[in-house]
């Protein structure tokens, strides 16, 4: 797993009370996680990694995967 998982499942574990494992390969829109937790999970996301995306782009991932690959190909 890479350090930019580990940290995304750090932030999940702090952040979202989604009872489980995340699965960074499951579709996010079906995770149960309301759009309100949805959008306050990217703005953390947003500043950790220092992303500077507006909140709609969010949409954008549709997997935890997408988001680690978008944020690793930054490096």
């Amino acid at each position: 797993m890479s350090s930019t998982e580990n940290r995304i499942k750090e932030i999940i574990s702090d952040n979202l009370d989604i009872g489980r494992e995340p699965s960074f390969d499951a579709v996010l829109a079906d995770s149960g996680v309301s759009s309100v937790d949805c959008i306050a999970f990217f703005k953390i996301v947003n500043k950790e990694f220092d992303l500077g995306l507006a909140a709609e782009e969010c949409r954008q991932f549709k997997t935890l995967r997408d988001l680690v690959s978008f944020i690793d190909s930054r490096n």
